[in-house]
């Protein structure tokens, strides 16, 4: 269980050098947060993969680990921040005359 527990270390040391070399604008957070997310969740994981399958199939242990890992850090990400740097949205600005969602909106007499 040792191995493995430094396995799922590197795994989560892994996961932050992805996310933060790919996306780093998607995590306007600490890089501490990011990375002890990432292995802290790798571990959780793996550990509870590990009693599930009672230390069977390490290959699935081990991507039952980076899974749980990725995706309790894409929950870190914050894509809508991106778009409120660069001064652009997805669906662009709004048109004259239309509500928020593009609905016109009759104004009171």
């Amino acid at each position: 269980m040792l191995v493995e527990s430094l396995a799922f270390v590197l795994i989560g040391l892994l996961v932050t050098a992805v996310a933060l070399g790919v996306l780093p604008e998607y995590f306007p957070a600490p890089r501490g947060l990011t990375a002890g997310t990432a292995v802290v969740a790798a571990l959780v994981s793996g550990v509870i993969a590990h009693y599930a399958t009672s230390g069977a199939l390490p290959a699935v242990i081990l991507a039952i680990s980076a899974t749980g890992s990725a995706l309790l850090v894409s929950v870190l990400a914050r894509p809508d921040l991106v778009a409120q740097r660069s001064g652009a949205h997805r669906s662009g600005s709004p048109r004259q005359g239309t509500g928020r969602h593009g609905v016109h909106r009759r104004r009171p007499a």
